[in-house]
């Protein structure tokens, strides 16, 4: 818990993928998070987080993730954005530029 609070303190924006190991859309989101990776690099940090692990309950409860996947993006702490549900990479990249712009 006090690793992830620190990663999204980063000034970093953070993208935070909550997934479950046997959640369809969730491993519809692997590629779509890799080439998200590839195109924007250093630019993100990219977090996953299994909500089925034990160490991860206190934090999926903290943040009420209550569908998979989630995808939250931080930062410096803060939440800029969540939403539940896969998306397209260009539907992702679009809203993580969005919301880096107005966050400035």
């Amino acid at each position: 818990m006090r690793k992830f609070e620190e990663i999204i303190e980063s000034t970093t924006p953070v993208l935070v993928d909550c997934f479950a190991t046997w959640c369809g859309p969730c491993k519809m989101m692997h590629p779509v998070l890799e080439e998200l990776k590839k195109q924007l690099g250093e630019r993100i940090k990219i977090l996953k987080v299994d909500i089925d692990l034990p160490a991860n309950r206190q934090w999926v409860s903290q943040y009420q993730v209550q569908a998979v996947p989630t995808l939250m993006l931080f930062r410096a702490g803060k939440l800029l954005w969540r939403q539940s549900g896969a998306m397209s990479t260009v539907q992702l990249r679009q809203m993580i530029e969005k919301q880096l712009k107005t966050s400035e």
